[in-house]
């Protein structure tokens, strides 16, 4: 079968006559096929240009018609324009137009009007699509294979509205993908209109309402941490320059990950000057759902009824846990109140050695097993959140930019307790630092400062000495407050003190 491809400029009057030609020849012979495309007169020649490029041709007038070699695994065969396709039906078809000139330009009129007439139209169809454009940057982790159902659900975001999920990777990373988007094509969820796949372009983030960044950018093997720290401030400058450019002012940033997570947020936030900093977040939501889990297991309880467990400092490093405001629901007791009813939580944990040391150790081996599926859920979390509140005015840990509050350093991403509300998120200014913690908080920022100046090359003479964060009030409840250092999960010997007097 002859399967030819007619091209040309919608107001060109040669086209209009090989169009009624081919039109003749595919109404009387079985064997013939053809495929009509036509071009706005301001679009044509950069249209025909990048045809011609990608296939290897020299042609440069209207039309242009080609025949489709592909059921015999070729590219196509290039016949040329009006003259050589005439020629070509006279060799093989016996049959020739004898179209005149008056006609030919009846004929151009009518095909770019109908041209334009099906531009609008379909440019009223994509105005009726209005889609929530989500970005993945590292869609090829585990965490994106669980997030995508979430996402994919619509659930998360709380309007009525279709989704376009695009994933991006670096190049070497697109074929994998792309079987990413054909399992998430098959999910067939009703909201989850398109699914594309993108390697970093002077277009991504285009339109973006939503860009979660998980950590793409890990540590090769014996890569020095000054080395790794350059390297992810380099790709993720990129990333905040495509953002500014090209996504949504509103738009909302997420970075989740288990290295420099807070740095991550820190050069986005640095590089989109035009992006409210309120909109590019790091999450430590999953050391919350980890220390919460933790907690239920040796209460024997669900651990969805603990609330209002913070945490403190850089989500990949130096960080603390902070139980003194925590809060148990619905919990089964003698006490028993209404719905809204709790029970503050560390007069319910009598095991001091537990809260002094045996949760870091379970806190390191629930890190060390992280599979992605509770990354996924803490994204989904923070996302639901920013939509429609937190639950009950529930106190949230979230690494934000730092504006001087707690005393803390400025111009530094920290996790701190927050509320969400009305689509945005506060500082909870009313939340008192227990003595005992003041300096680890103190220890996170130390170390944040030091991520940052070799990041963006800030001499450690620039920087000012570190106050105590504020809040002098002493807080009577004892062990209210667990260090989740990194380094070290043995007892100060102030902590061992503390412990001996409580013992």
């Amino acid at each position: 079968m002859a399967k030819f491809v007619l091209a040309g400029r919608a107001d060109c009057p040669y086209y209009a006559k090989a169009e009624l030609l081919a039109d003749y020849l595919q109404k009387n012979l079985l064997s013939f096929r053809v495929h009509k495309v036509t071009q706005h007169p301001d679009s044509w020649e950069g249209w025909l240009a990048d045809l011609c490029i990608k296939n290897g041709w020299k042609h440069n007038r209207s039309p242009i018609i080609w025949r489709e070699l592909l059921d015999r695994g070729s590219k196509g065969l290039l016949l040329g324009g009006l003259n050589d396709f005439m020629e070509h039906a006279q060799e093989y078809y016996n049959v020739t137009s004898a179209m005149m000139s008056d006609l030919m330009k009846d004929i151009a009129a009518e095909n770019i009007q109908a041209h334009l007439d099906i531009e609008e139209e379909e440019e009223n169809i994509r105005q009726q699509f209005n889609p929530l454009h989500i970005w993945i940057i590292g869609a090829s982790m585990p965490a994106c294979y669980n997030l995508i159902p979430m996402l994919a659900s619509g659930d998360v975001f709380g309007v009525d509205k279709d989704i376009w999920l695009h994933l991006l990777d670096h190049s070497d990373s697109q074929d994998s993908l792309q079987g990413l988007q054909m399992e998430a094509e098959d999910l067939a969820y009703p909201r989850l209109r398109i699914v594309t796949v993108h390697a970093i372009t002077d277009d991504a983030f285009l339109q973006a309402d939503f860009v979660i960044v998980l950590n793409d950018v890990l540590a090769k093997e014996d890569q020095c941490s000054g080395a790794h720290i350059s390297e992810i401030r380099e790709q993720c400058a990129q990333y905040g320059a495509l953002i500014d450019q090209n996504a949504k002012k509103d738009v909302k940033v997420i970075v989740s990950g288990s290295a420099y997570a807070n740095l991550i947020a820190l050069v986005i936030i640095k590089k989109t000057p035009s992006i409210n900093p309120h909109n590019i977040v790091a999450l430590p939501t999953q050391l919350e759902l980890e220390a919460k889990a933790q907690i239920a297991k040796k209460l024997n309880i669900n651990s969805s009824v603990i609330k209002d467990v913070i945490v403190w400092g850089n989500i990949s490093g130096i960080n603390h846990l902070d139980l003194h405001l925590s809060k148990i629901y619905k919990y089964d007791s003698s006490i028993w109140g209404p719905s809204g009813f709790s029970r503050p939580l560390l007069p319910m944990i009598h095991d001091r050695k537990w809260l002094k040391n045996d949760i870091v150790t379970e806190w390191k081996r629930r890190k060390e097993h992280r599979s992605g599926l509770s990354a996924a859920h803490s994204i989904a979390t923070a996302l639901s959140y920013w939509q429609r509140d937190s639950d009950a005015g529930e106190v949230i840990s979230l690494g934000v930019l730092s504006e001087g509050c707690f005393n803390l350093p400025v111009d530094l991403v920290y996790s701190m307790p927050v509320r969400f509300q009305n689509g945005d998120w506060q500082v909870c200014m009313h939340v008192e630092i227990p003595d005992d913690a003041k300096e680890i908080l103190l220890q996170a920022a130390a170390e944040l400062v030091k991520e940052r100046n070799i990041a963006f090359g800030i001499s450690q003479e620039e920087e000012p000495a570190l106050e105590d964060p504020k809040e002098e009030v002493v807080i009577e409840q004892e062990n209210s407050s667990i260090d989740l250092k990194e380094e070290s999960s043995e007892l100060t010997g102030e902590d061992q003190a503390s412990l001996d007097q409580h013992s």
